[in-house]
C-alpha cells in the first residue's frame, strides 16, 4: 500500500465530516487528522485551517475534485440561505 501524504486542507468541521463520509463512500482509504489541540485550544486551526486529509498520492486528483464540488455545493447552500 501506497504511504500516505497530506493531499489537502480543510476549512472546517463540517468539511471534515462531509469529506469523510464522502471518502468512505468512495472507498478512499484515506485519514483525517484535525489541527485541534486541547492545550492551544484553536490557535492552530485558526492560521492552518481546520484539519487535513491525508491519502496515497494516486487519489489526489480524485479527493481534490470531490472536495471542489463539497466546497461548489456549500457555496451555493449558502447563497440561498442569505437571500
Amino acid at each position: 500500500m501506497e504511504p500516505f501524504q497530506k493531499i489537502a486542507t480543510l476549512e472546517n468541521i463540517f468539511e471534515g465530516q462531509m469529506m469523510e463520509q464522502i471518502l468512505r463512500d468512495q472507498q478512499i482509504p484515506h485519514e483525517i487528522r484535525t489541527y485541534h489541540d486541547e492545550v492551544y485550544g484553536n490557535l492552530y486551526e485558526m492560521n492552518k485551517g481546520w484539519g487535513t486529509i491525508l491519502a496515497p498520492v494516486s487519489y489526489k486528483e480524485q479527493i481534490l475534485e470531490l472536495l471542489s464540488e463539497l466546497r461548489k455545493q456549500s457555496s451555493i447552500e449558502e447563497a440561498g440561505f442569505s437571500e
